[in-house]
């Protein structure tokens, strides 16, 4: 199992590794394809695309080309206002399909920024949509990611709209958390790939409060906080917090 405090470095053999022996494929694709299937889905993408940290993936108003399912790092989506303030849109990491946003209009919407050297899988959207017709499981698979993606940003939504600052943060670091677990690393344990400003503008709350909650946080054993790395000690008291706030809606 790899290590969930650092990144496995990226060489010419992992960028050689198919979709049927891919460790992430059961997030990636849908279960019981055939043989013929996974053959298939291994000719659909193309290429793995490694990402430095700070570079763009791609850029708000670019043209839909691909989807980019993440094998290794993790990725900030932005909006970019006119001011030049950014604001965060979500945070992806491996196993998940990034290029969504793009599909009504055929532009996407967001940056998409590495926060750690990452490296990508490259679907050609064009092809995808004639093996979805080919391939009805993998059609609906992809209904399903997008239905995730609305119910995510749903969540989103009533964090910014209804819940106070230390029940933004603890409905995070649990997401994390269940994310992690997900995909086989600790639960409880894992480094935050964000800086706490990007937290803060994807929670709607200044810096100066993420560090406070944070800190506060620490302070009552509930975590261990120690530069990135995040160990959560009372889970319990994280999932209390957001069930207090269920009971007040």
């Amino acid at each position: 199992m790899p290590s969930h405090l650092g990144l496995t470095p990226i060489d010419v053999n992992r960028l050689r590794t198919v979709c049927s022996k891919c460790s992430l494929r059961e997030l990636c694709l849908p279960a019981g394809l055939d043989q013929r299937e996974l053959e298939a889905v291994d000719r659909l993408v193309n290429r793995r695309r490694p990402v430095k940290r700070g570079d763009y993936l791609y850029r708000a108003g670019s043209e839909l080309q691909s989807l980019y399912a993440i094998r290794v790092g993790f990725i900030k989506s932005c909006v970019l206002h006119e001011d030049g303030r950014e604001q965060v849109a979500g945070f992806h990491m491996m196993g998940d399909l990034l290029g969504l946003d793009a599909i009504s209009s055929n532009r996407h919407m967001c940056d998409a920024i590495a926060l750690d050297d990452t490296e990508v899988c490259e679907i050609p959207f064009a092809v995808l949509e004639q093996f979805s017709h080919d391939i009805p499981s993998l059609q609906q698979h992809f209904h399903r990611i997008m239905s995730r993606e609305i119910v995510r940003d749903h969540g989103v939504m009533l964090l910014l709209g209804s819940m106070r600052a230390e029940e933004r943060l603890a409905a995070f670091l649990l997401n994390l958390s269940q994310r992690f677990a997900a995909r086989g690393y600790s639960p409880s344990e894992f480094n935050l790939r964000m800086t706490r400003e990007e937290i803060g503008s994807y929670l709607g709350l200044k810096l100066e409060t993420i560090s406070r909650v944070l800190s506060r946080f620490h302070d009552e054993g509930v975590i261990e906080v120690r530069s990135k790395l995040i160990r959560i000690v009372k889970m319990d008291v994280l999932r209390g917090l957001i069930g207090q706030h269920a009971c007040q809606t």
